[in-house]
């Protein structure tokens, strides 16, 4: 009976210790498992502050070039002391206003002189009225490329914009000068007719 009993005890304390010694592996176990999850975190922290740093980086430089970039850019909206100071523009000036003067002043004595019809009028009125106009238009160009915060150039740019306007505004009084003199010689031509028609009437005593 005595022996029965101590096996009984001794059976118990196996499965206690056996029990005892599976839930210690599981819990070395848990332990293992617990250290090389947080290595992965620790892994997976270090892998986004390096990603987090180069994105920082690459935006830093993003931006530093987007900066470079507007204040080239709001530079070119200036107009530099040496641009607005170019000869050429006192020019194209000078060249408007004589187109504006001697087109009136052209086209009201043609007006006045009557050797033209009043469709020959019209047409004067016309070819002055487009080319004055044409003048306006290079003023306003030039008006577009010699003010700041209007167009994004640079001072090599605006120089050769107002060369450009320089010819153009020259071409056009060359055009008023020859079509002015041009008319001037068919008015004197025309007065020199009427002329000769007028003393062949005096000759030969005819009345008009």
């Amino acid at each position: 009976m005595k022996k029965l009993i101590v096996i009984m005890i001794m059976c118990s304390m196996s499965v206690q210790l056996n029990a005892q010694s599976d839930e210690v592996q599981q819990l070395l176990l848990n332990i293992e498992k617990l250290a090389q999850f947080k290595k992965i975190l620790k892994n997976m922290k270090n892998g986004y502050q390096i990603i987090f740093k180069g994105y920082t980086a690459v935006k830093d430089i993003s931006q530093g070039n987007f900066n470079l970039h507007k204040t080239f850019l709001d530079g070119l909206m200036q107009v530099s002391p040496a641009v607005k100071k170019y000869k050429r523009i006192a020019d194209i000036i000078s060249y408007q206003l004589r187109i504006s003067k001697e087109y009136k002043l052209a086209f009201n004595r043609f007006k006045e002189e009557k050797q033209f019809t009043v469709d020959e009028i019209d047409y004067l009125g016309k070819v002055y009225g487009n080319l004055f106009n044409e003048s306006l238009k290079s003023l306003d160009e030039l008006s577009m490329v010699i003010t700041s915060g209007k167009l994004r150039m640079s001072d090599d740019e605006r120089l050769q914009a107002i060369d450009k306007i320089y010819l153009a505004v020259e071409d056009q009084y060359s055009f008023l000068k020859d079509f002015t003199n041009n008319t001037n010689m068919l008015s004197l031509q025309r007065k020199s007719e009427q002329a000769q028609i007028e003393m062949s009437r005096k000759l030969f005593g005819l009345n008009r």
